[in-house]
């Protein structure tokens, strides 16, 4: 009372972890209500001090010293920041595979997952490189228990006189309940279908696991995350993808420009998809050239049918007017092979076909909910005299 009288502040609550700020902008709130009152602003990356935890919500303090509440959906460990900056590092190395631009407002995941932490978001309009694609589940929301019915209040019944109150007193007393039978513990088993989830084989069939199609995505300031890929439009000029009849442009390039007139137009390489998500990256690729007797696009080659996989690369020119670039094809074998095309005027053929060795997969960002500090910044344990004194 005497220290609360004089306005002393007790110590601090000791942090019991690490996290860091997933959004671009994370607010803490002062209570768990989800209409408590923001009494703090954070960015992404800002180191925070977890104190306390209830469920899936945290309470943390800045390095300001204020502390709140948010969810630890919206938090990153250590060790998920580690595996963002090594994603980054080794996306930097990877070819663009086209320029796109964001329908609206997109957020920037961690992983490609809904629910994984959004840690930038791309403006309206905003452009980025497009260096990869994946194909993930879509990870459904758990279905909503079924809230049972209120028990209807039983009546009191109004005391009846004469023979209605001897008619009010029921039937006769039930005779006692029959033995149980000698197998009654067998037949008590719990069976598989009486567990709770259980899904009968038929209903599984009949309902298919959803897929999200994710792209990989880099801006321009070098942050590389994953974004839904039907929220980007490629910005390919639309005098070529109106040519597209409905498929999923996945990745296009230059392959050279042409004079026609006051006109420069470009001459492009486009991969595309059709139907629903696939685990390659494309099933289709076509070369367009300027005609300068039409003086629009035209086909110079197409090849349809195929699985397709990045990266799409230019490749040294062969010859004074012959520019060249490669695809990575499955062929019927089984196999990725790279294919070298030769590409001059409105001809485009075939250089060279050699087995292909993909590079080592990207770094991973660990799905971690843990908030433990590391163990070199792990603080050491406080003596007893030091607790002595505290107390």
């Amino acid at each position: 009372m005497a220290l609360a009288a004089c306005g002393a502040r007790g110590p601090e609550q000791p942090a019991t972890g690490v996290a860091y700020a997933g959004p671009p902008v994370l607010n803490l709130r002062k209570d768990l209500a989800s209409k408590s009152a923001a009494i703090s602003t954070v960015k992404h990356g800002e180191r925070l001090d977890v104190i306390e935890m209830r469920r899936r919500f945290v309470k943390v303090r800045t390095a300001q010293g204020v502390e709140g509440w948010t969810d630890s959906n919206l938090l990153l460990t250590e060790q998920q920041m580690e595996d963002l900056r090594q994603l980054a590092g080794a996306a930097a190395k990877l070819p663009s595979q086209g320029t796109a631009t964001a329908f609206d407002a997109l957020n920037m995941h961690a992983t490609p997952s809904r629910q994984s932490p959004g840690f930038f978001q791309i403006a309206e309009g905003g452009a980025v490189e497009v260096i990869g694609h994946r194909v993930a589940p879509r990870t459904a929301s758990s279905p909503q228990a079924q809230t049972p019915l209120p028990a209807r209040r039983a009546t009191v019944p109004k005391k009846a006189k004469g023979k209605e109150a001897r008619a009010s007193l029921g039937p006769p007393p039930a005779p006692p309940p029959a033995a149980p039978p000698r197998n009654w513990q067998d037949l008590s088993r719990r069976r598989v279908m009486d567990l709770p989830g259980y899904v009968p084989p038929q209903w599984r069939a009949s309902a298919p696991v959803p897929l999200d199609y994710w792209s990989l995505v880099r801006t321009r300031d070098g942050k590389v995350g994953w974004v839904l890929a039907r929220m980007l439009m490629m910005a390919i000029p639309d005098e070529v993808a109106q040519y597209a009849e409905g498929r999923r442009i996945t990745s296009y390039m230059s392959l050279g420009q042409v004079q026609d007139g006051k006109e420069t137009k470009h001459e492009w390489l486009w991969t595309t998809a059709g139907g629903g998500p696939v685990p390659y990256e494309f099933d289709s690729f076509r070369v367009f050239i300027w005609s300068m007797k039409r003086h629009r696009y035209e086909t110079a080659y197409i090849e349809r049918n195929v699985k397709g996989y990045f990266p799409i690369v230019l490749e040294a020119a062969q010859g004074q007017d012959e520019k060249a670039f490669s695809l990575v094809l499955e062929d019927k074998d089984g196999k990725l092979y790279k294919r070298i095309y030769g590409f001059g005027g409105n001809r485009v053929r075939m250089i060279s076909k050699e087995p292909y060795q993909p590079p080592p997969p990207l770094p991973e960002v660990r799905a971690l909910h843990s908030f433990d500090p590391s163990p070199a910044a792990a603080p050491a344990a406080s003596s007893w005299k030091e607790k002595l004194r505290f107390w």
